[in-house]
């Protein structure tokens, strides 16, 4: 299946500018290049079909459109490669993406997020988050830790994350290669893998489950994610994973990086 966006042309461009003309949206000229008007078309139709409107017919554009039947994402995960990986993490041991790389692969191909925006999402959140490419605990620190106080009383009464006062905070602080963090999280996410978190916290540092995790917990946010990914809003998708723009450098070099690499 080609993907076909702006640029493009030949007879597959001609198809689908019959199509879109077909169900009610107009791309001009039926001469099979893929231009501005085009573009116009596929994402009108994109919106009117409640799909990622993007203006590039991939697989689920062309199957509303009816022009496949298998709307599978192309997949990039045999390009994820320890040595691709080792340039987006410049500064990790290459021991630990070797041994940490088929957890978080496993767990993406399990949520089919194969595509190269969720793959590069997924492996810059990890640099944001875990640099060591490791699934660890979180570190004692100035956010969650207050002056000579309990580690990590801060988080303690965070109604946000569903903590109920102390404890809360040292038993639910991040963990994982995502560093899922807070009492809801950990419930949440627990259930969905069938896992008790609860009673259990130290599971989120399983490679196998924090592979899990780390996939799931983007997999509920895939659509917004990708809407901000459309803009090259690099910002806005950290944010919606973190809350806020912690290690947005590291997150943005990452992610610039793969884009060049996959």
């Amino acid at each position: 299946m080609q993907t076909l966006k702006e640029g493009s042309s030949g007879p597959e461009i001609k198809t689908l500018q019959q199509k879109l003309k077909e169900k009610g949206f107009n791309p001009g000229s039926i001469d099979g290049d893929f231009g501005p008007a085009t573009a116009a078309a596929v994402i009108a139709f994109q919106k009117s079909e409640g799909l990622l409107a993007d203006g590039i017919a991939g697989p689920r554009t062309q199957r509303a459109l009816g022009l496949i039947a298998d709307d599978s994402l192309p997949n990039v995960i045999p390009g994820v490669t320890v040595t691709a990986v080792s340039k987006m993490f410049p500064v990790t041991p290459v021991d630990n993406i070797k041994a940490n790389l088929p957890f978080v692969c496993n767990g993406l191909k399990e949520k089919d997020l194969v595509d190269k925006p969720m793959v590069l999402m997924a492996l810059a959140t990890i640099r944001a988050e875990t640099e060591s490419f490791e699934p660890i605990s979180e570190g004692k620190s100035k956010f969650n830790t207050s002056p000579g106080g309990q580690p990590y009383d801060l988080y303690d009464n965070r109604k946000d994350l569903g903590n109920q006062g102390p404890g809360d905070g040292a038993k639910f602080c991040g963990r994982g290669y995502i560093q899922l963090t807070g009492r809801a999280n950990y419930l949440k996410y627990g259930q969905a893998l069938g896992k008790d978190l609860i009673n259990n916290p130290a599971l989120a540092n399983d490679p196998t489950l924090a592979g899990q995790l780390l996939a799931t917990f983007l997999k509920d946010k895939e659509r917004q994610i990708k809407e901000a990914l459309v803009e090259h809003d690099l910002r806005r998708s950290r944010k919606l994973v973190n809350g806020g723009s912690h290690g947005l450098d590291r997150f943005e070099d990452a992610f610039n990086r793969g884009e060049k690499l996959l």
